[in-house]
């Protein structure tokens, strides 16, 4: 008897060890209409099993609306969603039970921090000593002891948004979703908050999916970053990737300061091109672009400014300084060409103040393979 009472235990913490193992998602072909708006336009995109995925675009672009499908608060006009394999698009959000942090937190006012953190479990009906157990951990490992018994309007919002994470991990979701959680918050509490929900994601190991139209909050914290742009999915990778390897100019301009150089006449060979800026030939990696015209795109941070023409494994374009701008550690310096086209670079201030001291008249140069060659395009 007490062999076959220890059996089923085993069974039933196996069934909840895969109920709350982090989940797959699949998202085919879906498509939102709000009436005669298409809010989400032939979606599909695979979704890591414990990755960490952001949506990132501007605002109106389909992220949220995605996120709300994905949560099932929203239902698709077409497509389907599937959850390991199986078809979930038209469960409730009760059936799928992901965890869900909200832009405004949405705790409840008259409950105090371990009451928040509890109530998914007692929905749950989880065993009274079991809720202590978890409520007691997660009090911990967001770091709020000591607040257990405070009402939220006696927390700092920082504080607010960690009642608000550990009440949606509490019971160990197979995905969370976070809508914009840290759009109310100060600048050095955002950053305290994005190193907790990357430790946290590290801990739990869920599959996360959070929604901003904050780039360096995409680029810091995702494994993965899905850009949006009038309800399509533009380009789906690693920060790296669409950082230094953006799929079109929206992408490229979108994900921070860009220098766009117009090529003409481009020429290719063995992988490299070449091709006509104002006159001067200027380099740049091939990649998938095959037009004759193009624009060569060049992140401020790669460029530099010397007081010579220089040759080699260099691009250089003669230009005048317009405009200067103390970042502290760094200077932002506005540069024009000869032909007119406005440049943007950033450098160590110590050295910007070095070259700058030669005169306005100088010369800007960046490595040939740290361009990118893009299509032209609106």
């Amino acid at each position: 008897m007490a062999q076959s009472g220890r059996a089923a235990r085993d069974v039933a913490a196996a069934h909840l060890a895969t109920e709350h193992a982090a989940a797959e998602i699949r998202a085919e072909a879906i498509g939102k209409n709000f009436g005669t708006f298409r809010a989400l336009k032939d979606l599909s995109l695979n979704i890591g099993r414990g990755e960490f995925l952001t949506l990132l675009g501007p605002s109106g672009s389909g992220k949220t609306t995605f996120l709300m499908i994905l949560a099932g608060f929203e239902k698709p006009s077409s497509g389907r969603l599937m959850r390991d394999g199986v078809d979930i698009t038209a469960q409730s959000a009760e059936e799928r039970a992901f965890g869900m942090v909200f832009q405004g937190y949405a705790l409840f006012p008259h409950m105090s921090v371990e009451q928040n953190i509890a109530f998914p479990l007692h929905i749950r009906k989880i065993p009274a000593g079991e809720i202590r157990r978890r409520v007691g951990e997660m009090v911990a490992r967001v770091g709020l002891s000591g607040h257990e018994r405070k009402l939220p309007a006696k927390l700092s919002g920082g504080q607010q948004q960690r009642v608000a994470l550990a009440r949606a991990l509490v019971f160990e979701p197979p995905v969370l979703l976070l809508d914009e959680p840290f759009s109310a918050l100060d600048k050095h509490l955002r950053g305290l908050m994005q190193e907790e929900v990357k430790r946290l994601h590290q801990e739990f190991g869920t599959t996360f999916v959070f929604v901003t139209h904050d780039q360096s909050e995409a680029l810091s914290l995702s494994s993965r970053v899905a850009i949006f742009n009038h309800g399509q999915l533009l380009q789906l990778g690693t920060p790296q990737d669409v950082y230094e390897r953006p799929a079109n100019r929206f992408v490229s301009e979108f994900l921070g300061e860009i220098n766009l150089l117009p090529l003409q006449d481009i020429k290719r060979a063995n992988g490299s091109a070449c091709g006509l800026c104002e006159g001067k030939p200027l380099d740049v990696p091939s990649r998938a672009h095959a037009g004759k015209t193009g624009i060569l795109a060049i992140r401020p941070e790669h460029m530099d400014l010397a007081v010579v023409q220089r040759t080699g494994p260099v691009n250089c374009l003669a230009g005048t300084v317009t405009a200067t701008t103390y970042l502290g550690s760094a200077t932002r310096i506005a540069v024009e060409t000869q032909g007119g086209t406005p440049l943007t670079l950033t450098l160590p201030t110590d050295r910007a103040a070095l070259t700058l001291s030669n005169g306005p008249a100088l010369w800007v140069t960046w490595p040939k393979d740290k361009g990118f060659l893009l299509p032209e395009e609106t």
